[in-house]
């Protein structure tokens, strides 16, 4: 009894990083249509970002200040212009761009576009040494096929549409808001999206870099948050000339933004935090192809939207290269933890480390020369 209770502790450690992705992207797929309605309601989607990204801040901050106020580094100037520069590029720019290409599109639209920040980031971590990329490796070749599979299925899904599939039934909740609240512009919409997947590629490896000095998630969620809520009601205030607009009553406006400011902009944050912390940038970005295939099964079976044929055919595709990926993800994890033990041994530096004959440093030495090269770091 007890060795199945470790066995399953165990199991359960091993693939937490993956339950909470799986989490994050069921709640993003939830907000996708919680924010549609608002947006079809007439809510500015500048003053929405400002407001949710408050409402983050203001939750998540008592929570850093009491479980991390041992553990939070001082925060240098050097460090505030980095944490200035992050939520200027994942809250003001990434995201006001999202949800303004969400309004010339649809929320399927906008899950299948940000499927690219998967290989975005790759392409941008291998350079920045945050990802080992060996062709040698089975495991390799496998990232570099998962990727480029994924996002093949993820065209097919956007430039392919087919044959509409039937609906047997009506949709059982309906999102319909004020006419004329939203004009459809695919071209708009598609040009907002990317540039929106660029910045956010940017935005993980950043975080990935500053993780390092400033361990401390929650309040670094807090920091993130509220600057870049200040930032978006800059830019708000500038782009946005109605006052109106930023009056919230009892209504969808309030709702959705109570639900992106705690779990979007605050929960989850903090969430992708740990989870960059224990598998690296790339590995967050490869979940989500999982919210336009949740995004699209919701979309179809109650909220009544056209389904077609090519989306089918691209998620199927986007789940194929979603395990190539991360069975090339799961290989990091060793090749790290045993490289940084062999070079403590070869160092004889740590003492839990058993003395090694001369000869054998050495060829273990020789034998880690191949992943530095490639980006494993050695701490």
């Amino acid at each position: 009894m007890e060795q199945n209770i470790f066995d399953l502790l165990s199991t359960y450690r091993k693939f937490k990083p993956h339950m909470l992705m799986v989490l994050i992207h069921l709640c993003y797929t939830f907000g996708y249509f919680i924010i549609e309605a608002s947006f079809n309601h007439g809510m500015s989607p500048h003053v929405f970002v400002t407001y949710r990204y408050f409402v983050g801040g203001v939750v998540i901050f008592p929570f850093a200040y009491f479980f991390e106020r041992n553990v939070r580094p001082k925060l240098t100037f050097a460090l505030f212009l980095e944490i200035f520069v992050l939520s200027l590029l994942g809250v003001c720019l990434a995201v006001n761009m999202c949800f303004a290409s969400m309004k010339y599109t649809s929320p399927t639209f906008v899950a299948a576009m940000l499927n690219t920040i998967a290989s975005i980031t790759f392409i941008i971590a291998v350079p920045l040494r945050y990802e080992v990329l060996d062709f040698r490796h089975p495991r390799g070749i496998a990232k570099i096929l998962g990727t480029l599979i994924s996002l093949t299925g993820v065209m097919i899904m956007t430039l392919y549409k087919g044959p509409i599939l039937r609906n047997f039934y009506g949709p059982l909740i309906h999102i319909q808001g004020k006419s004329g609240a939203i004009h459809k512009n695919l071209l708009i919409g598609s040009i907002l999206s990317i540039s929106s997947c660029i910045t956010w590629s940017i935005w993980y490896i950043m975080q990935a870099s500053i993780m390092k000095r400033y361990p401390a998630p929650l309040s670094l969620t807090t920091w993130v948050t509220l600057v870049g809520a200040a930032q978006s009601a800059i830019f708000t205030m500038i782009v946005e000339h109605n006052l109106s607009s930023w009056r919230i009553g009892l209504n969808i406006h309030l709702w959705s933004i109570l639900y992106g400011g705690i779990v979007v902009a605050g929960l989850i944050i903090y969430i992708q935090l740990w989870c960059i912390e224990k598998k690296g940038p790339v590995f967050v970005t490869v979940f989500n192809p999982l919210s336009t295939i949740l995004v699209a099964i919701l979309a179809y079976f109650v909220f009544g939207e056209k389904l077609y044929l090519g989306s089918i055919i691209g998620a199927i595709i986007v789940i194929v290269g979603l395990y190539f990926l991360l069975w090339g993800k799961e290989g990091d994890q060793e090749v790290q933890t045993n490289t940084k033990y062999k070079w403590r041994c070869s160092n004889v530096v740590d003492p839990e480390c058993k003395m090694q004959p001369t000869a054998l440093v050495e060829k273990e030495e020789v034998q880690i020369q191949v992943p530095m090269r490639n980006g494993t770091e050695i701490v």
